[in-house]
């Protein structure tokens, strides 16, 4: 099969790689691709949110199936697109991307159906919004309504940050439309957990579960970023944890989504967080994650162009999927700088990968034989080790490897997943 996958981070890289070794995959088109991906398969310069430059490849070159990762492009309708001239593919159609796509959408829908999230309020105006955060308590968590990269969340300890953190999404549009309504919720306490699940509206399958770290330093401190390593699986996620989260989660959002005639096909995001009451979402992404497909892929034992498949017929339930019960580490390498201002154009310098160990470029171009950084996140230095720790250590080293002027990386990823639990 000629396959065609949307995107050009390091999610996108552990894709092709993993679709690379089905026994079915011929031929892979990645757009855009970056220079890294370009070892791995064909890239063309066509944007993934450039929908018609998109269909018009595909009129081009017929892919017989599509991969589409990125949120912007499955909640613009890239799935509807394609599917209309005859592609079909992996990921949902706008109707259903929108669980992530609105975070308002998404909160009325674990309202509505009754399940587990944090009680908040929307605003759609920045007077309101303020009036309101006069009296809240703190610490208050304060959401744009649309994309915004991930990094539209603010955790506000008082109400000057508050006033920043509304000021900043709905007056200076900082995330452009995506601030025009806000949510302001309760803030939750506990292990955070992030969960990818296969489902084709129906069936549900969880993967690996992982653990993100989004602050850009060490402590867990500075700005959010799009994630600064991961690790998997998660320790917090026990086998008790997992079933109540199938059973007050997972299969109610399926059900939820197809109730209200939005079946969800793809890839569900469950951002978890574990609480004195028990798990709870924080949020639902409508696509991989980027960075946990980096230690949830290499950990999957089945074929991932089958399981694919299989979601886009609806017969997810004759697939057997299997993760190996090993464990990984991610570290992310970033532009010093990221996510704010950051520099680039410097060559990137790469070990010979062992056993184990990959790397997956995220920010990078070519320039002849040369691999220059291109992006704030770089790429991710991940490993495969027996148990967690040996993952952490291994990945680390690996990342030690690797050279360019201006990385960064956080020195502490996988620390709170090692620590003894209480």
């Amino acid at each position: 099969m000629n396959i065609l996958v949307i995107g050009g981070g390091g999610r996108e890289h552990a894709v092709v790689k993993a679709l690379k070794k089905s026994k079915r995959c011929e031929k892979i088109w990645c757009l855009p691709g970056n220079g890294g991906i370009t070892a791995d398969c064909e890239c063309f310069p066509i944007k993934a949110t450039d929908l018609d430059g998109i269909v018009a490849f595909a009129k081009e070159h017929a892919p017989d199936f599509a991969v589409v990762t990125p949120d912007d492009p499955l909640c613009m309708g890239l799935v509807d697109r394609l599917e209309a001239i005859g592609v079909p593919c992996f990921g949902p159609r706008a109707n259903a991307a929108i669980l992530e796509g609105s975070k308002v959408f998404s909160k009325d829908l674990m309202q509505k159906y009754g399940i587990p999230t944090a009680t908040s309020r929307t605003f759609s105006s920045p007077e309101e919004a303020l009036s309101y955060l006069k009296t809240t308590t703190y610490p208050a968590v304060i959401k744009a309504d649309g994309l915004a990269l991930g990094k539209g969340v603010c955790i506000a300890h008082d109400f000057s940050e508050a006033q920043t953190a509304v000021r900043e999404m709905m007056v200076e549009k900082v995330f452009g439309a995506s601030g025009t309504r806000i949510l302001v919720e309760e803030f939750l306490e506990g292990p955070e957990i992030s969960v990818l699940a296969f489902t084709d509206g129906n069936t549900i399958v969880p993967m690996v579960s992982s653990m993100d770290h989004k602050r850009a330093w060490d402590g867990d401190e500075g700005p959010n970023t799009g994630g600064m390593g991961t690790v998997a699986p998660n320790p917090y996620y026990t086998k008790e944890v997992a079933e109540r989260c199938m059973r007050e989660i997972f299969l109610p959002t399926v059900a939820a989504m197809h109730a209200e005639g939005r079946p969800f096909l793809g890839c569900l995001y469950f951002g978890l967080m574990l609480t004195r009451e028990g798990p709870k979402v924080i949020e639902y992404n409508c696509r991989f994650g980027d960075p946990e497909t980096q230690v949830v892929l290499p950990l999957l034992e089945s074929d991932l162009l089958e399981i694919m498949l299989a979601v886009r017929a609806g017969k997810l339930h004759t697939v057997d999927v299997k993760f190996s019960e090993k464990a990984a580490c991610c570290i992310v390498l970033a532009s010093r700088g990221y996510p704010k201002k950051y520099d680039m154009g410097y060559e990137i310098s790469l070990p010979a990968l062992e056993a184990g160990e990959e790397i997956y470029i995220a920010g990078a171009k070519r320039e002849g034989e040369k691999l220059l950084t291109a992006g704030g996140r770089v790429l991710g230095a991940v490993a495969v080790a027996e148990d967690l720790a040996s993952a952490v250590r291994k990945a680390y080293a690996l990342a030690g490897k690797i050279n360019f002027e201006n990385a960064y990386m956080r020195s502490d990823i996988g620390a709170r997943a090692l620590k003894p639990r209480t």
